[in-house]
């Protein structure tokens, strides 16, 4: 579930991630509320754009709201599966994903060579030169999406069983290289994510029974909430057209809130991807028939970054129902 705003359709997605750069990544209004969330320690920074460390404060609001989304995901008795942040490179090469999103995508490289090479990667870092020379790329990447290591790990099973299953993928970190002064345009984040693998009508039931369920989350929990159609940020010229058929086909929607930017920003997205993960790994039922899936995902930091932009960032002073709803009787 690629994290992304929501999608003008006069403009290629290029063209919006573009215009936010032209921009310096962030309206006023977020570049002040990345100030007031690293000054209060909600967040702390880095020095590198996009990446964070989480304060206590921060950490317990989003732990609280995962706990929210378990409890919804129930009567779905979804099965559990955690992955680590990693995964095998040759897993993502055949996902597609460097095709649709190249530019998003992170790999892991490594030292690999005698001690002389050592010294010298070693001299040049401290002078703060280039010493990429060095380094070679290896078996891992870094997971781009909490449902990509579900996939390979169902078709090594073999056959889809009749009715399908939810997976549970949990609160995993995934990174996307877009870096960004935007407090809710982070290169790594938690996504909070279920997939559904199943037969078409299934799946889409599914799918759209938890954008109802998604929405009635956010707005008990006093966030002002909207769904809409949307695309994914798709690179290149052909990208454009995948996005337009995206849209056109409804296959994917997100669930958006203010967020400081001039449009609302997706704190959610619901993603119907028919056969392509079936395809590209042999995800088939007992009869040979490609199985369908679909995913929703949570964008933990960006749901407590809205919950502190609507509420403001004293959660003590949240209103009552509100922190009933993540605190309980407190």
């Amino acid at each position: 579930m690629p994290q992304s705003e929501r999608v003008d359709p006069a403009r290629s997605p290029i063209e919006q991630v573009d215009r936010r750069a032209a921009v310096g990544g962030a309206t006023p209004d977020q570049a002040a509320f990345r100030e007031e969330l690293l000054a209060r320690g909600l967040l702390i920074d880095s020095g590198v754009p996009g990446l964070y460390g989480r304060g206590g404060a921060f950490e317990d609001i989003r732990q609280r709201f995962d706990a929210l989304v378990s409890a919804a995901a129930a009567p779905d008795q979804p099965e559990t599966m955690r992955f680590a942040p990693l995964l095998p490179r040759r897993q993502l090469e055949a996902s597609g994903y460097l095709h649709s999103f190249p530019h998003l995508a992170g790999s892991v490289f490594a030292f690999e060579g005698r001690e002389s090479d050592a010294i010298e990667q070693h001299e040049r870092a401290s002078r703060r030169e280039d010493w990429s020379a060095f380094q070679r790329m290896t078996d891992l990447a870094l997971v781009p999406a909490a449902c990509y290591p579900v996939y390979p790990a169902l078709a090594a099973r073999g056959e889809v069983p009749s009715g399908g299953l939810v997976v549970d993928a949990g609160s995993a970190w995934v990174f996307r290289h877009e870096p960004s002064q935007d407090p809710a345009r982070m290169q790594m984040f938690h996504q909070r994510e279920l997939v559904r693998i199943g037969s078409p009508g299934e799946v889409l039931e599914w799918r759209d029974r938890w954008s109802e369920r998604g929405l009635a989350l956010l707005r008990r929990l006093g966030l002002a909430a909207e769904r809409d159609f949307a695309a994914d940020p798709f690179f290149g010229r052909s990208g454009r057209m995948l996005a337009h058929n995206q849209r056109q086909q409804e296959l994917k929607f997100e669930l958006l809130v203010p967020l400081g930017g001039i449009e609302p920003t997706a704190v959610s997205s619901f993603n119907y991807h028919r056969e392509h993960f079936a395809e590209h790994y042999g995800l088939l039922f007992a009869d040979g028939s490609p199985a369908h899936t679909a995913c929703l995902g949570f964008g933990g930091e960006r749901v407590v970054l809205a919950l502190l932009f609507t509420h403001g960032c004293e959660p003590g002073a949240w209103p009552a129902e509100v922190r009933h709803q993540l605190w309980g009787s407190v």
